[in-house]
């Protein structure tokens, strides 16, 4: 049995150490807001954060993450109210299919933690490893700013 907290509540599962995270997510833990993509660690799809860092949960084994907090797309908000990034991918109208989107908001997160008021360039590079396949960069980068800017004046 794997004790995992995710999304700030102890889960007990019972798992292959060897498992994927994102299997023990969407299957186990029922979380299915974190998607499969490429499987590959590639796209992006799949992004969770591990003690506050975003990892790609079709690549990470259970055993890798047993004692750490793991904040999956359900947990970025907290309370009642939506995350300022969701907000802000609503505003936007980001999702096209939708499909990325919440790997997308993950990387996002943890962007502006890491630089509260990104510039273009920055978000180009940090969102890199990220893929839509319909093309929203535009939007999604325009979701980024809105929401660094709403963060900084809650501060």
């Amino acid at each position: 049995m794997l004790e995992l907290t995710i999304n700030q509540k102890k889960h007990s599962l019972d798992a292959d150490p060897n498992m994927p995270l994102l299997y023990a997510l969407r299957d186990i833990a029922q979380l299915t807001g974190t998607k499969f993509g490429c499987g590959l660690g590639q796209c992006g799809a799949c992004t969770v954060h591990v003690d506050g860092t975003p990892v790609r949960s079709c690549l990470t084994p259970l055993a890798a993450v047993t004692g750490k907090a793991i904040t999956t797309i359900e947990g970025l908000a907290s309370g009642e109210g939506l995350h300022p990034l969701q907000q802000a991918w609503v505003d936007n109208n980001v999702p096209q299919c939708g499909y990325c989107q919440a790997g997308q908001l993950m990387s996002a997160a943890a962007l502006l933690k890491q630089k509260p008021s990104p510039t273009d360039k920055d978000i180009d590079t940090y969102m890199q490893g990220n893929i839509c396949r319909c093309g929203t960069y535009p939007r999604i980068k325009k979701a980024i700013k809105q929401a660094a800017v709403q963060m900084q004046e809650v501060k």
